[in-house]
């Protein structure tokens, strides 16, 4: 049993409970015992409590499933953090799509009809403003008590703090900044722009650098977590602030894989099965989401993932795992017609990424996206274990990657064909066919490596990890007509969408409640 788990049902699940995401991010959490008295009364708790922060990645509340930290008009199952990151990032996207047609999310599977009142807008925006104030008050409350690993905690805090940070910039573009300092006051927080979000995580980041250790407890934040989120955010640095950081991203990338002792596992579909993190996938993963089916189930971690793209109807569940199939989730051709132009293609694929999709049944067309038999599920991620036998589960027991190797592979090289110095073309093409080789796809030569072909790549091998919107807005294929893919702005063979859709448009209940706050253009 990893430990982590073990602290999501101690002390941070029972102490904590929030008063409000958006009314009033000054304000302290509601305590059932003041966390100075608990932590001068027992220093160790402070475990439980930082692992408060990092389950609200990926759990819904305190007491299962069915609770929430966030208000009562935030659906449970809905709203987890980890869900949204998935809604918005993939589906409205290239690569994934959903056919519930519930109103909010079908908009978002169609890119079209976005609006302030998108309740899947809302749900993001309010985890990012649950994580802060939380980490806000355990970092003013550690500036006044002693307990072990004080500065590790509280590292990983403003790491957490960060992180959560990182969405806003990427998915609203704006937002407020509030720190411990805030604390306590009545005044509504300025806004602040795009490159100040950027320049104050960066800072933070930065700063814990030097004092977060290489190596820490699995589902912990680490050096190479904190390097991979600068580099993400160097990465992204023309589109968030309008000024390159390549030289930046490649720097911290290649910190990644000569410092982190970090190696790709030996096979593909092991990061993404029950026991990910007993595997040699472990070893690949930088940082996780932890899941388990017992102590911290939720309908919002990868339990959203695996049983979304499972179905009774086409699918045998327990093959993967799972009893319960949800019906919701079909990959579409812009993903998997990558490896082919048929299922055929996709069985005879040497690419053991290209196997990852149910065919039988299915259309590789998807001519109705609400049709679950149009579109190829995804069963990338399961509840299986990747060695020995388990039985089917409810709930997922897989942890989510949101950070590893592979990833950093690829940056590396698209940061040396964007120009950055220090790295170099070979060493950019045997990360590429490390990435390649390991699913037993073909290595490719010098001349094929461009950044069409890196986009392509990401897409092969990270489709449904949370990236592909950001991919695809920094490569500018996400808005405009010049690349399509089926419902794209709510038409079959998709249409043009407008630019403001690079960013989502701020909820109506975070203009409402602080007055200092604007929309995003075009909304």
């Amino acid at each position: 049993m990893k430990n982590l788990k073990l602290c999501l049902v101690g002390l941070g699940l029972i102490l904590l409970s929030f008063n409000s995401c958006s009314d009033d991010l000054n304000t302290k959490p509601k305590v059932e015992l003041d966390l100075e008295q608990l932590l001068q009364r027992d220093p160790n708790a402070i475990k439980g409590l930082v692992s408060k922060i990092y389950g609200a990645f990926a759990l819904s509340g305190p007491k299962g499933p069915g609770s929430t930290d966030l208000g009562a008009g935030d659906d449970p199952g809905e709203s987890p953090f980890l869900r949204g990151i998935i809604n918005l990032q993939e589906f409205t996207a290239d690569g994934m799509k959903n056919r519930w047609g519930d109103n909010g999310l079908d908009q978002l599977t169609t890119t079209s009809k976005w609006d302030e009142n998108n309740k899947f807008f809302k749900y993001l925006y309010n985890r990012v403003y649950f994580v802060v104030p939380q980490s806000n008050n355990l970092l003013n409350v550690l500036n006044s008590v002693t307990v072990p690993d004080q500065e590790l905690y509280k590292s990983e805090l403003r790491y957490l703090r960060a992180l959560a940070y990182y969405y806003m910039i990427d998915c609203f573009g704006k937002g407020v900044i509030a720190t411990e300092k805030d604390l306590g006051s009545g005044v509504p927080i300025k806004e602040s722009s795009r490159t100040e979000m950027f320049e104050y995580v960066e800072k933070e980041l930065l700063a814990i650098e030097p004092i977060i250790p290489i190596k820490n407890e699995y589902g912990r934040a680490n050096k190479s977590a904190v390097r991979m989120l600068l580099a993400k955010l160097y990465l992204n640095a023309q589109v968030y602030t309008g000024t390159p950081k390549y030289n930046e991203a490649l720097t911290y990338s290649n910190k990644i894989i000569t410092e982190g002792g970090f190696t790709l596992a030996p096979k593909f579909v092991s990061l993404f099965s029950g026991d990910n993190d007993k595997t040699a996938a472990k070893n690949e993963i930088i940082y996780a989401l932890i899941a388990d089916p017992i102590v911290s189930q939720s309908y919002g971690n990868t339990t959203y993932i695996v049983n979304g793209n499972l179905s009774s109807v086409t699918m045998p569940l327990t093959t993967f795992g799972a009893t319960d199939g949800w019906q919701g989730h079909r990959a579409t051709k812009a993903w998997y017609g990558l490896f082919g132009s048929s299922a055929t293609d996709l069985t005879n694929s040497s690419d053991d990424r290209a196997k990852l999709f149910w065919t039988t049944g299915h259309n590789f067309e998807m001519t109705d996206y609400k049709l679950w038999e149009d579109g190829y599920p995804s069963v990338k991620f399961r509840n299986t274990n990747f060695q020995g036998t388990n039985s089917p589960i409810s709930f997922s027991n897989t942890d989510f990657p949101l950070f590893r190797l592979a990833d950093v592979y690829l940056m590396y090289a698209e940061c040396v064909l964007r120009g950055a110095t220090g790295g170099s073309n070979a060493q950019a093409l045997d990360y590429v066919n490390k990435v390649r080789n390991r699913s037993n796809a073909a290595s490719i030569t010098a001349a094929n490596l461009n950044l069409n072909f890196i986009l392509d790549e990401r897409a092969r091998e990270l489709n449904l990890e949370g990236h592909r919107r950001t991919d695809l807005i920094r490569f500018g294929k996400f808005t405009g007509g010049s690349y399509l893919w089926p419902w794209k702005g709510g038409s079959k063979d998709g249409i043009s969408i407008p630019d403001s859709y690079k960013l989502f448009p701020i909820p109506l209940t975070a203009l409402q409640s602080n007055p200092n706050l604007t929309q995003n253009p075009g909304y």
